[in-house]
């Protein structure tokens, strides 16, 4: 539960930090990704979740 709660604390930090410090270029990725066709956006999506477990695993295993 901890690495949850860790993970989940990193990721409202760094969104946090967008919001926070670069909200205009925060409205022109809105209006790219827009422009972005509905299976290419399923695509970057599924990118970044496989990218996002092999760093997990990739941590894990170096036992970080």
């Amino acid at each position: 539960m901890g690495w949850i709660a860790l993970g989940l604390g990193l990721v409202l930090v760094i969104e946090g930090l967008v919001f926070a410090l670069a909200p205009s270029r925060l409205d022109e990725l809105v209006e790219m990704m827009a422009s972005i066709s509905r299976d290419q956006r399923r695509v970057i999506g599924l990118a970044a979740v496989a990218l996002g477990v092999m760093l997990v695993w990739l941590g894990r295993a170096l036992g970080v």
